[in-house]
């Protein structure tokens, strides 16, 4: 009964926001003496005045709900999913437009969709302009708030996760919020590669929201949603620790141990800095004697469970053994500078499975 009160309540929300912005455009229309119309990001109608002069492609939105390609050539060519503000569009004959203004509807950095006026006769002057864009923005504000479908509202959902990924947005977390009906104390977390049960995120991964006490994540404990970037980087970081190499309890941030200094390290501090064999195991043609070097020392040391993860014989193995002593000039077994030898393989292993 509450969930469906709460249904009842949201759509006479709905239908208040479409009327509010219908009366705004009728308003505006009236205002300028001209006719105003406003579509979605797919250039379909969603609002429009009365209609005096009208053109072809005017015409084909409003009665067929559909753009001719020409048009949306010239949108294209403007650059008005781009434009920063109101932009004058002149006629374009070739399909079928007069003169307008437009005006990008926007919530943060995602195209909402486009305020049109006819402007046939080029009367509608910039000191008109800040009605023109306070009706904009009513509209993005709804269209913002108001998902029309299922599909809209997934397409929404993944607009505004990628904001958050990208860093911190506080508007863009206020939406997120207001879209899924979270508690604005909400966590999250991500896993890579993508779990079933989450919400699609760039990259293979997903993300988790209110995740259960204790549940296995690869980013680690639950993280605010206003720190979804952070999640994101420390699941990509632990990836690709374990692209590297990396042996973990588990795939996650917070089981990472010793690989958080490797994960950590600089970019401008070099692998032969740490130690030059590294260095020079990491630059030959073939990767099998870097490769054997770090497994034995991740095994400290343990020639048979060596030789097991490697799947070669213990002979290949000490002969391998005596090709990186020679190149190295480090015994794996009783070297004190196997601690360096060890932290820089595992350095250049990681930065090898960036790419």
């Amino acid at each position: 009964m509450a969930r469906r009160f709460g249904e009842e309540r949201r759509a006479g929300e709905a239908v208040a926001g479409l009327r509010d912005v219908q009366a705004a455009v009728d308003e505006l229309g009236a205002s300028l003496a001209h006719p105003v119309l406003i579509e979605d990001a797919r250039h379909r109608p969603i609002w429009w005045s009365a209609q005096g002069q009208v053109d072809g492609t005017r015409m084909r939105t409003i009665l067929q709900h559909e753009v001719d390609p020409a048009a949306r050539a010239v949108v294209a060519r403007l650059g008005l999913a781009r434009a920063p503000g109101p932009v004058r569009t002149p006629a374009a004959p070739e399909a079928d437009m007069l003169p307008r203004w437009c005006v990008p509807l926007r919530s943060g950095r995602e195209l909402l969709g486009y305020l049109w006026v006819l402007d046939g006769d080029e009367t509608v002057t910039e000191a008109q302009l800040p009605q023109i864009v306070t009706c904009a923005e009513l509209a993005a504000m709804f269209l913002a708030q108001t998902p029309m479908t299922s599909a809209g509202r997934s397409r929404r959902r993944a607009a505004l996760l990628a904001r958050l990924a990208a860093g911190p947005d506080d508007s863009a977390a206020r939406e997120l919020v207001a879209l899924e009906e979270l508690d604005p104390a909400s966590t999250m977390v991500v896993n890579a590669p993508r779990a079933a049960t989450g919400w699609p995120l760039r990259s293979d991964m997903s993300v988790h929201p209110n995740p259960a006490r204790g549940a296995a994540a690869t980013s680690g404990p639950p993280l605010p949603l206003a720190q979804l970037h952070q999640a994101v980087r420390r699941a990509s970081l632990t990836r690709q620790a374990l692209r590297a190499g990396a042996v973990l309890t588990r795939p996650a941030w917070d089981a990472l141990g010793s690989w958080h200094l490797v994960v950590a390290a600089p970019p401008d501090l070099e692998v032969a800095d740490i130690h030059p064999g590294a260095d020079v195991l990491a630059r030959r043609a073939r990767p099998d004697l870097m490769i054997t070097a770090r497994i034995v020392l991740d095994h400290g040391g343990d020639i048979a469970r060596a030789a097991a993860q490697l799947h070669i014989h213990r002979t290949t193995l000490y002969y391998r053994l005596e090709r990186i002593e020679a190149l190295t000039g480090v015994n794996l077994k009783t070297s004190a500078q196997r601690d360096d030898l060890h932290m820089a393989l595992r350095l250049a292993a990681f930065r090898r499975a960036a790419s």
